[in-house]
């Protein structure tokens, strides 16, 4: 008697006998991280926002209700919708079974410490409730882009079919991320990393040293403001513009990324670019 030959397995996403699409796959895990780096300046600066309306002994309820909205906006749709797909994947998985459990539990925590920021009534309780969701997502985000996300794809997980059309976890990428061979137009091409050399090609320098005091924020904030996305520009200034970059935190969360460049004792230049 001969024994009909097994069916080959459906690969863990559940499309039968498809690999992943190279391409796909790396586009997919860009658009995943470009994502994480959004929601991570987001939160950073919001609770630098926090942190310095109760350093300065300002009122503190509007920074700390646009956290709490921005958390239960985004934050922990994107977390659920995680749970239900990358998640889920990653505990079939025996290599990162325990390290899904380990960031569920963080999740919760997340939650917790959000309704906490909700609740919170004393100016010690928001400061430090803010301080702590931050530091948590920063590094949980950390665990997610260089643990789980590698080894899914170790795994055979096809991130590109799991996720498709998901804009709480690609984000904007999400109706452009597809299966395909990459195509000539920009729509398609995987982002490039910031301060890689299509971005440096596109710095200005933005030298405020001679400006007035009064007017130097206000010429930077407009300049800022006519980046094209991916485009920087470099500010040159004859002090640490640390109070500029509170004031970035406050109007743009999110919206900004800032790297020190020069740090005195006469000259310091910043990239400030638009993701």
């Amino acid at each position: 008697m001969t024994t009909a030959p097994h069916p080959p397995e459906d690969p863990p996403d559940g499309r039968p006998g498809e690999p992943p699409n190279d391409y796909a796959q790396q586009a997919t895990m860009t658009a995943i991280r470009d994502h994480h780096a959004r929601l991570a300046r987001t939160v950073a600066d919001h609770a630098l926002t926090v942190r310095r309306s109760i350093d300065r002994l300002a009122p503190s309820a509007g920074p700390r209700a646009a956290m709490v909205d921005f958390l239960f906006a985004e934050v922990i749709p994107h977390a659920l919708a995680e749970e239900r797909t990358l998640y889920a994947a990653g505990a079939g998985l025996p290599g990162t079974r325990l390290l899904v459990e380990a960031m569920t539990g963080e999740h919760a925590r997340l939650r917790e410490l959000a309704g906490e920021l909700r609740e919170a009534r004393t100016p010690g309780e928001v400061v430090g409730a803010a301080a702590a969701l931050d530091a948590l997502f920063q590094a949980h985000l950390e665990k997610e882009n260089d643990l789980l996300l590698p080894a899914l794809v170790e795994g055979g997980i096809a991130l590109t079919g799991l996720l498709a059309g998901m804009h709480e976890i690609l984000g904007e990428a999400a109706h452009t991320v597809s299966e395909s061979r990459p195509c000539a137009c920009d729509d398609h091409r995987v982002p490039a990393a910031a301060g890689g050399p299509e971005a440096a090609a596109a710095e200005e320098e933005l030298d405020v040293r001679a400006v007035p005091h009064a007017r130097r924020h206000e010429r930077i904030f407009a300049a800022f403001r006519a980046l094209a996305p991916g485009a920087a520009l470099v500010l040159v200034n004859d002090h640490d513009p640390a109070p500029l970059r509170h004031q970035f935190a406050e109007r743009f969360p999110g919206e900004y990324t800032w790297e020190y460049l020069e740090e005195g004792p006469q000259e310091w230049r910043v990239r400030i670019g638009r993701p």
